[in-house]
């Protein structure tokens, strides 16, 4: 058998993804050897239920079919290092990954250290292991409670679908109960009393020499079947850029503007069309702002879907892509945010250093407060501006 040319004095140390290993292999240099598992190694049988309910729910647990070889690699890894450090991410999954790791590698007990890292940044992982731990059981018994219920919820009441509905379909310990939640949510739908109504929008512009009417129509119009139109972010930087705003009307005279059918705003509608229109009033006032909290995972995901049109999936794969580490060219791969499947708004004392002397350095200490924010852990407020129907100088009916 070739020798792989490693020694005792190295530690091997293992991630989930080759992305990762390949940016945490540059920060620990030379006594380390960094491989990747490629995610979960082993789970419980696809083919059989594995989980004895008789015996204090004890799952049996066999190595995945397209880890095999990945396991007989890092297997041969491990005997020729010295210490293992499992450096898998930090969530329960991740937990889970290093005990089976643990498992299937026989390393002894004393040699095994469990490094744990929110952000794949070269202080960050060399204080993780400068500080290394044990694994926490306690979460992976939580990744197993949830897989195994899984497992139990999943293998009663799928054969009852394919019984009673059709095959192939199946249950689950999420998925179950989001169905009867999407069920119950549709029948409130189905018996909810529709009461027509109209509105009127419009857009103006403060520029009187040109007339944007059919260039906004043409802006907001979706260019294919699958296009959404343009987001908030893009509506309100060319309302910006023709010196426009958007209205609506609410109040006609003293009176709220109220229409139930077509005929009754029709009138409306065409004096309107008619009409010379003019600035009452501006009134500017100052106001005070706070700064957004950083990101969660679900504020992530629902501003990149506001600005930029992104699925959760896309987000995800992004967020994963900038986590593991990006190629700077000269500066080598260096991971760019912080771990984003979170529900903390944490930010490290370093991050918050950095950040108040650049501003500092660059913008000026006129824009750098005297402390600096700090947010709990508590649901954050909605980071998205508050959206408005597509406006158009057209009648709208709604149901």
């Amino acid at each position: 058998m070739a020798k792989s040319g490693l020694s005792k004095s190295k530690s091997l140390v293992i991630v989930e993804s080759p992305a990762k290993a390949k940016t945490i292999n540059k920060y620990l240099g030379p006594g380390f050897a960094v491989k990747a598992s490629m995610g979960h190694v082993r789970d419980l049988p696809s083919k059989n239920f594995g989980v004895d309910l008789e015996n204090n729910f004890e799952p049996t647990y066999q190595i995945l079919p397209g880890r095999k070889r990945t396991i007989t690699s890092l297997k041969a890894v491990a005997k020729e290092c010295g210490d293992l450090y499992l450096a898998t991410d930090l969530d329960r999954e991740g937990e889970a990954i290093a005990w089976h790791l643990a498992q299937i590698l026989g390393v002894p007990e004393e040699k095994i250290h469990r490094v744990i890292f929110n952000a794949i940044t070269k202080t960050a992982v060399t204080r993780a292991f400068a500080e290394p731990g044990r694994i926490d059981m306690g979460k992976v018994m939580a990744q197993q409670a949830r897989r195994i219920l899984d497992r139990i919820v999943g293998y009663q009441i799928s054969p009852l679908l394919w019984k009673k509905i059709a095959r192939g379909l199946s249950a689950g310990r999420v998925q179950s109960v989001a169905v009867k939640m999407i069920v119950e949510r549709e029948r409130q739908i189905r018996n909810f009393k529709p009461e027509e109504y109209w509105f009127i929008p419009a857009v103006f512009t403060a520029d009187l020499q040109s007339d944007y009417h059919k260039e906004w129509l043409d802006f907001i119009k979706p260019k294919t079947e699958s296009d959404t139109g343009p987001t908030v972010a893009e509506q309100n930087k060319w309302l910006f850029e023709h010196n426009a705003f958007k209205a609506q009307l609410v109040k006609i005279g003293d009176e709220k503007f109220k229409a139930s059918n077509e005929k009754q705003v029709e009138r409306i509608f065409s004096a309107l069309e008619q009409a010379e229109f003019k600035m009452a009033e501006v009134a500017t006032k100052q106001s005070i702002s706070k700064p957004p909290p950083p990101f969660i995972t679900s504020t992530l995901q629902q501003e990149a879907a506001n600005r930029l049109g992104f699925t959760a999936k896309r987000t995800m794969l992004v967020a994963q892509q900038l986590y593991e580490g990006i190629d700077l060219g000269s500066m080598g791969s260096l991971g760019l945010i912080t771990y984003m499947r979170t529900d903390s708004t944490h930010l490290a004392q370093e991050a918050i250093d950095e950040a108040r002397n650049y501003i500092s350095r660059h913008i000026g200490r006129d824009y750098l407060p005297q402390k600096a924010w700090v947010y709990t852990s508590k649901k954050p407020p909605s980071r998205h501006t508050k959206l408005f129907a597509p406006l158009t100088s057209t009648l709208r009916p709604r149901t």
